[in-house]
């Protein structure tokens, strides 16, 4: 029986399938052909070495689709940059950041009376009105914490504790008082102090903001060896000073037990004591708090016993057991002068209560083989 596409004669005796006459109905017109991606070489095309039997024809298709998606990430692209544009041309301005200002400094340095007593240090403690106060970093005590107006409670505990940190390193640190170290006081400082900090450090100068001595306690390490033991007694305030800046007072008396620096043993009575009270004002914005530095605005130091011609703008010069000050006056300042204004302050040590023994005499000392 024949089949639907069978040639009135019958199938053909060639053996092909009849699969192939599926096939038949398919028109391979012009346009199909010039649609094709793959081309068969010519005989002559296909002679030459390592030659494929067909080549690759760009499709219309293809260009059209690649257009449209360039098109497409034009556009996207535009689109992002517009909204980028958008947001850096905000209509409201961003304020501009405040700039830390450069700390003003004063240092008075106070000249006894007579002769500084000496003694074991804690004799000395003992009857001077330093003998209640707490020892070292327990002297320094937070006020009672509330939040503000526009700084939570934990943001206040921020700023006293950065205060408390900057204290213990400029006051009580071994390292810093021995000027062994600053980078335990400069770590904490806002970056714009930075240089001020460095030409105090490096260059001290007596002109209200280049002295060392206004930012930290230090001494003469050929001079004088400070006891471990450091009594302080003081307190910290706090307040609000507009929307984005807290402000921390601190007020605190460091007494200091002091022994001459020399080799080999000690004497036993050759301590004396020296005070230095520091008041300082500290300002935070709120980078300062997320980063835990602060900005010091002001300082003002007392410190004695100290001859009031000595420069105690890169140390603090105290008067040692047995020793007097000198008689005249801090030294001259000439307002007629140019260049950098010198600030000559001196006050008198006017102690409450002193130590009731007499200052130690040093002992005598032994002679030599050569003496009479």
């Amino acid at each position: 029986m024949a089949h639907r596409g069978d040639t009135p004669d019958g199938p053909s005796d060639n053996g092909a399938s009849g699969s192939e006459d599926e096939y038949r109905s398919l028109v391979f017109d012009e346009s199909f052909v010039r649609a094709a991606r793959l081309q068969e070489f010519s005989a002559q095309e296909r002679m030459g070495e390592h030659a494929r039997a067909v080549r690759s024809l760009p499709g219309r298709s293809f260009r059209t689709g690649s257009r449209a998606a360039l098109v497409l990430a034009l556009l996207i692209a535009l689109a992002f940059g517009t909204a980028v544009f958008m947001g850096f041309r905000h209509p409201y301005q961003s304020p501009v950041g405040r700039r830390a200002e450069p700390l003003r400094m004063t240092v008075v340095p106070l000249a006894p009376r007579g002769a500084v007593p000496g003694g074991t240090p804690a004799e000395l403690f003992r009857g001077s009105p330093a003998a209640p106060y707490p020892k070292g970093a327990e002297g320094i005590n937070f006020p009672v914490t509330r939040r503000t107006a526009n700084f939570s409670d934990s943001q206040v505990v921020t700023a006293l504790t950065t205060v408390k940190d900057y204290l213990v390193a400029s006051s009580l640190d071994p390292d810093v008082l021995t000027g062994n170290a600053v980078r335990p006081v400069e770590g904490l400082l806002d970056p714009d102090q930075m240089d001020q900090f460095d030409r105090s450090m490096n260059e001290p100068y007596n002109d209200g903001q280049h002295a060392a001595t206004g930012w930290l306690v230090r001494f003469d390490p050929a001079e004088v060896t400070p006891d471990p033991e450091i009594r302080v007694r003081g307190t910290l305030r706090y307040a609000e000073v507009g929307a984005d800046a807290l402000e921390v007072v601190s007020d605190h008396t460091f007494t200091y037990a002091l022994r001459p620096a020399v080799s080999g043993p000690q004497q036993s009575g050759g301590a004396s004591l020296f005070t230095v009270r520091r008041e300082m004002r500290f300002r935070f914005d709120r980078e300062d708090l997320r980063l835990r530095r602060l900005e010091v605005q002001t300082s003002y130091l007392q410190a004695g016993p100290q001859s009031c011609s000595d420069d105690t703008t890169g140390a603090l010069r105290p008067l040692l057991a047995g020793e007097r000050a000198v008689s005249r006056g801090p030294a001259g300042t000439d307002p007629y002068a140019t260049g950098r204004p010198t600030a000559a302050l001196c006050g008198t040590l006017d102690v409450s209560s002193l130590p009731s023994r007499a200052p130690a005499a040093p002992p005598p000392s032994p002679a030599s083989p050569g003496s009479p």
